[in-house]
């Protein structure tokens, strides 16, 4: 499935101008394909809009969300699963993620005949997929046309945006506007559907606690770290799986290792200087090894500093949850001796301040 077959017509439109319409000769089909496809997705849009909209606009986020934090690749997305195995708790699932235009009209009968679209499992880490699992909000945001790292992917060989779409501050006012205004509308519109509790993930969101907090002024906050060095293998992996099969253009990879390295350093600088706007009983770090090593003890942590409720109801379902899980193992990457000096020379700082192990190989 192509993710950009997910967009606003209006959004795919854009994506296009932002890229320069530099297509690679080998997508060109994508562009009547995309087109006739995304102008349906608006077409729906307005029905929705019509039928829904003022349902929507008046419904309210009722519990503070849970925010996930973290660099990719950091466990973000064991976190995130874990923390929807609660009965009380709700996220934007895969479907309303990558066809965020009309979801209330048509998650039903696609989540029902259409679960052949999706491979079983993710292509960088083989964690399981489908319509209903939990998603991370950011491919929303940018197939509605907000301002999103994510739209670097299209266009990989083309000058990538700066972090202003990472921070938000740096925005013009107007699309900061529009960020914000997206975002909550598809936050009501997933409530309107489901009122329970959200838990939302988006690594971008890692750079984003003033953004969030003038939404949410009650929201907590969780920052999962793991070590580095698993981090930028898997890093560079996922960002050459992502370009290789969503790209529409052939992508180079020129320079992503350095964007690696550059950005990772942003979003722990960017944490750095913004956690301190979240009271301390609304904000939680924790280690991806230790959740890996005793996921219902770290759990329990969580629930107890963040007030998220009676923990011994939740336990049931996590339980079976790292029951079903318990054979997964994390893909293992072979880094070079030079690789592992720049880390080191460029992350030392961050690896230092979580007390992991410079000579450590990860995993």
């Amino acid at each position: 499935m192509h993710i950009w077959f997910g967009c606003d017509l209006f959004a795919w439109l854009r994506l296009l101008y932002r890229g320069r319409f530099r297509v690679g000769w080998r997508k060109l089909r994508l562009l009547p394909t995309g087109t006739l496809i995304n102008s349906g997705h608006t077409f729906l849009r307005y029905v929705q809009e019509g039928l829904y909209g003022s349902r929507i606009r008046a419904t309210k986020i009722a519990r503070p969300p849970v925010f996930i934090l973290g660099h990719w690749r950091s466990g973000t997305t064991l976190l995130h699963e874990l923390l929807v195995q609660d009965p009380r708790h709700n996220s934007p699932n895969t479907y309303q993620c990558f066809d965020p235009c009309h979801f209330l009209l048509t998650e039903r009968l696609i989540r029902k005949y259409f679960s052949w679209l999706l491979p079983a499992r993710r292509m960088m880490d083989n964690m399981p997929v489908g319509w209903g699992r939990p998603q991370e909000e950011e491919f929303a945001l940018a197939l509605l046309g907000a301002p999103s790292p994510y739209l670097d992917i299209a266009f990989p060989n083309e000058p990538h945006s700066d972090y202003a779409a990472l921070d938000l501050d740096g925005l013009p006012a107007h699309e900061r506007a529009l960020w914000k205004r997206t975002f909550l509308h598809f936050l009501q519109t997933v409530s309107l559907r489901d009122p329970r509790r959200l838990v939302l993930k988006s690594p971008p969101h890692t750079c984003r606690i003033p953004a969030l907090l003038e939404l949410f002024p009650d929201a907590r906050f969780i920052h999962i770290v793991r070590n580095p060095v698993s981090v930028y293998a898997s890093t560079v992996n996922l960002w050459r799986t992502l370009q290789s099969m969503q790209a529409l253009q052939a992508p180079d990879f020129a320079g992503m290792e350095e964007r690696v390295f550059t950005t990772f350093n942003h979003f722990h600088a960017r944490l750095a200087e913004t956690r301190g706007l979240v009271p301390a009983n609304r904000f939680h770090e924790l280690k991806y090894e230790d959740l890996t090593k005793d996921a219902v003890g770290e759990m329990r942590h969580i629930y107890e500093h963040l007030d998220l409720g009676d923990f011994e109801s939740a336990r049931p379902h996590i339980d079976r949850y790292v029951a079903e899980t318990s054979r997964y193992e994390c893909n293992k990457y072979e880094i070079a001796d030079d690789e592992r000096a720049e880390i080191n020379r460029r992350w030392g700082e961050v690896i230092q301040r979580f007390g992991y192990d410079r000579d450590s190989k990860g995993r």
